[in-house]
């Protein structure tokens, strides 16, 4: 996980660690560590100010264990539900993704660690990732896939890049000019360097073509940079010096940056597990899980009516034997210090008000805590989710308890959409918490009985069932091939090296879905989801009202300041994420039905009332013309569209491009 040092000239090795909930347990030599939520948890509280937190925390613990970069944030788009690393990722939103991505690495970078935004791109699922092709046209790249790291590199200034272990349009990231030069270096001024995902340049043969490209750094060992390699075609004159002093430069400013050549009292300090940390993963959690059901308020728990819980499910209680048995979740796994389950913390704070009992019709409330673990074909890195639904004994479990009590609660763990049409008519709320590892407990107790009112929005569609995700409709799109043990050994292992490389076998994925990713196929093709994106409920309700623009008439260089009163009409302290959607009312192109292009989390007491004002960049109303390989503003009338959900519009305003 390491450069190597040049005494001669008195360079440092520079070390790295993977992420991005946590300095890597296996990295780290077995240090315990802080293992901070999930990032989609982080993406579901829509708060930038919690990103750029995050960023500065995760920083610290990198620093603690004496590394120099975190390989972090991941911000590949949610194109499949059933995506392995959904959970590392942000969104299936651009908007959404690109607006959390850029604190998060601003907070790492304060602390003089270096930001690693990867995998560099359309690397939107696991199965057979290192013989993939993905398929996708100009316009979705420029629309969907580009602008998040672009975010990562323009408003973040991301010091690195980690490219993809794919194809794009058949060429390796690590070849394409197109990709590393022209994009990331000319168009978005990227200054920093591009680093190979692990192993992920078993394919390549030529040097010059990756250092033309834009590689800089092969890791963890050198196969296409070996120094027969780059000798012979320096020989050859396929490159001069001037391509190797400008990788070096790169190279040495991100070295500079983190402070590889500074005495050590001019570096910040690191610490991990500290109290701050705890606190702050804890926060996560209650500001990303989303309440995304909840029928006759039965939540929160009111301890004055209830004395007696039923409290079951396999996620309820559960610590693994061996800590290093969640490593499964791959390069994202940390090893915590502690973790709190939501059993330990529940019977915590409630004391001696509330009898556990041993049956569920005996309880005045049951409480189940089910979803996924960091597992083969669930939650991890490698390979895919290939079901959508929670296995057949926790579906039973539900349905069960839910038949000896209706009033029974389900709590997910779960990093992306899960199915739910056997089982959620029966119960009256449910609760995504995501993955929120080591400080689940005292976050999900909280929010049941209501110390913390639930303000996540959902960063990603849950589909009702899987044959509804525009990925899913045919097999050129997502192939639905079982992924055995056997067949991931041979393509993430035995294949991956440059003598072994013919004999995998490759796979394209066909992005035929072009730009219409998520809700934007959701709504524009009226299949109703199980719950849409931007959807989260409140222990209150918020009145949306008085919308104003400050312009009718725009240009393309103009700003829009929208103003609207917002509301909370309970009795509860809580936050409302106000989100922003543009519709173009008629287009030369299809363009979606509508597009998140602003969004602002705001905080109010029991009946407060803000006044709430959001700029929008005209800009931002642009689609990309394939034609003329540029983005384009048409003239015409573009609706605003102001709600609570992708489907909760509640106000509505009208512009027009002059």
């Amino acid at each position: 996980m390491s450069t190597k040092p040049i005494p001669r000239l008195g360079i440092p090795e520079f070390i790295m660690t993977d992420g991005p909930h946590g300095s890597r347990a296996q990295i780290s030599r077995k240090e315990k560590n802080t293992y901070f939520p999930a990032t989609i948890g982080l993406a579901a509280s829509w708060n930038t100010e919690l990103a750029y937190r995050y960023g500065q925390f995760l920083a610290e613990e990198t620093r603690a264990v004496g590394r120099h970069c975190i390989l972090a944030p991941g911000v590949n788009i949610h194109r499949t539900p059933f995506c392995g690393r959904n959970f590392e990722y942000l969104s299936e939103d651009p908007c959404l993704a690109g607006r959390i991505v850029a604190p998060l690495i601003k907070g790492i970078q304060s602390k003089r660690i270096a930001a690693c935004v990867k995998h560099f791109v359309c690397n939107n699922s696991e199965k057979r990732r290192r013989f993939s092709n993905s398929i996708v046209s100009e316009r979705a790249l420029e629309e969907i896939y580009f602008p998040a790291f672009k975010s990562a590199v323009v408003e973040g200034n991301s010091w690195m890049v980690m490219g993809a272990y794919n194809k794009v349009n058949g060429k390796y990231v690590y070849e394409s000019k197109y990709l590393l030069n022209d994009k990331l270096r000319k168009d978005w001024g990227f200054k920093g360097f591009v680093v190979s995902d692990w192993l992920a340049t078993h394919a390549m043969t030529s040097a010059s073509k990756c250092l033309k490209a834009g590689l800089t750094l092969e890791m963890p060992n050198v196969w296409v940079y070996s120094h027969d390699n780059v000798k012979k075609d320096f020989d050859n004159g396929e490159f001069d010096e001037s391509i190797l002093d400008e990788h070096i430069r790169r190279l040495l400013r991100v070295f500079f940056y983190v402070g590889l050549f500074d005495p050590e009292d001019k570096i910040p300090n690191g610490e991990r597990n500290t109290e701050k940390h705890i606190e702050l993963a804890q926060k996560i959690i209650e500001d990303g899980s989303v309440l995304l059901k909840n029928e006759n308020n039965i939540l929160p728990i009111n301890l004055n009516k209830i004395s007696k819980i039923y409290m079951t499910g396999p996620l309820a209680d559960y610590k693994p034997i061996i800590p290093i048995i969640d490593s499964l979740a791959g390069s994202s796994s940390v090893i915590p210090f502690r973790r709190i389950t939501v059993m330990e913390a529940l019977k915590e704070m409630v004391g001696n008000k509330v009898e556990f009992v041993d049956k569920p019709e005996d309880a005045h409330i049951c409480i189940i805590v089910t979803g996924i673990k960091h597992r083969l074909h669930k939650d991890n890195e490698g390979s895919d989710k290939e079901r959508l639904d929670l296995a057949e004994r926790k579906i039973n479990e539900i349905k069960q308890i839910a038949a000896r009590n209706k009033n029974t609660i389900v709590v997910l763990f779960n990093g992306g959409p899960i199915g739910m049409i056997d089982w959620i008519d029966e119960v009256p709320a449910i609760l995504e918490a995501w993955q929120p590892h080591q400080e689940a407990g005292y976050a999900i107790a909280n929010l049941l009985l209501g110390h913390t009112n639930p303000s996540g929005k959902l960063p990603t569609t849950f589909p009702k069932k899987i044959s509804d995700s525009p990925a899913h409709k045919s097999e050129k799109r997502y192939p639905s091939f079982h992924y055995s043990l056997i067949d991931l050994a041979k393509h993430e292992g035995i294949y991956v090296h440059p003598k072994r490389t013919h004999k995998g076998q490759n796979i394209d994925l066909h992005y035929e879905e072009d730009i219409f990713v998520g809700y934007r196929y959701f709504d524009t093709e009226n299949i109703e989801p199980l719950f849409p994106f931007g959807h989260g409920l409140s222990y209150t309700s918020f009145e949306y009202s008085n919308l104003e623009v400050d312009k009718k008439t725009v240009n393309k260089t103009d700003t829009i300041l929208l103003s609207l009163d917002v509301k909370n009409n309970g009795d509860r302290k809580g936050a409302e994420i106000i989100q922003i959607y543009s519709k173009d009312l008629k287009s030369s192109v299809a363009r979606p039905e509508k597009e998140l292009i602003a969004f602002k989390k705001v905080e109010l007491q029991p009946e407060e009332l803000k006044n709430v004002k959001i700029k929008i960049d005209v800009g931002d109303l642009a689609y990309y013309n394939e034609k003329e390989h540029k983005w384009k503003l048409e003239k015409g009338d573009f609706q605003l569209l102001i709600g609570s959900s992708s489907k909760d519009i509640r106000l509505k305003g009208t512009i027009s491009l002059s």
